[in-house]
């Protein structure tokens, strides 16, 4: 008998199951994340009708059985992408405590900052995309309009809420706090407003970023005299 008929073949290893739907609970945020993520990728290259499940499922290297145990379809997945990159950005913005060796200065550096974060180009173009199809998805549209405002008015609160720190501010009508919801508002529509609209309405970001520090040192001393005339109402 020949040696090699002696020898039994070893039996080839077992394949380990793909499984597909919902990962561990301790990777499900890190797939939801890429997930998110490669849809604004694809979403921004190809507008919605030009994107597919499938580019999506490839750019987030997961199987579309896993996106659609996350997402119903294409529309939820965009509705998804929006609320995450527009309204949930907005609350998680967390200013460092404004410096400057006066008040103006102090509100000069917090609302800079601001703006230089909320005109960047990706998200910018988000809220251009989400503009475009807001026929498309008017409940969208109309929803996060009126929550970003609320949260944005949120979010001036907490800046200025800063400053009432100073015994200046502190004495002045606009920055009680029952008033100070109102003043954050005038603030934002003053200040961050006007370049908002052109952010979405003018191509060249980067030559409007240019302008951001001049735009807010002219409006930020006519906001704070408003504000000590008793204006804010």
């Amino acid at each position: 008998m020949k040696t090699s008929r002696l020898l039994k073949r070893k039996p080839a290893p077992k394949r380990a199951k793909v499984r597909f739907g919902r990962p561990p609970k301790e990777l499900a945020g890190e797939v939801d994340t890429r997930i998110l993520d490669a849809a604004r990728k694809v979403f921004l290259e190809r507008g919605f009708e030009g994107a597919s499940i499938d580019e999506i499922a490839d750019v987030a290297r997961a199987g579309k059985p896993t996106i659609y145990a996350r997402f119903r379809d294409k529309r939820a997945l965009f509705t998804a992408v929006v609320t995450r990159d527009i309204l949930s950005r907005i609350a998680e913005f967390r200013a460092t405590v404004p410096t400057g060796a006066t008040i103006e200065a102090r509100l000069i550096s917090a609302a800079s900052t601001l703006l230089h974060w909320g005109l960047d180009s990706e998200r910018i173009a988000l809220m251009r995309l989400a503009i475009a199809e807001s026929r498309r998805f008017p409940d969208l549209a109309s929803t996060v309009g009126r929550t970003a405002r609320d949260l944005s008015t949120e979010l001036g609160v907490r800046l200025l809420g800063e400053l009432t720190k100073s015994d200046e501010l502190r004495s002045l009508p606009a920055f009680a706090p029952k008033q100070l919801a109102t003043t954050a508002r005038f603030f934002l529509d003053l200040i961050a407003v006007p370049m908002l609209f052109r952010a979405l309405f003018e191509v060249d970001l980067k030559t409007l970023d240019a302008e951001i520090d001049a735009h807010v040192a002219r409006s930020v001393p006519f906001f704070l005299a408003a504000c000590r005339r008793g204006s804010m109402r």
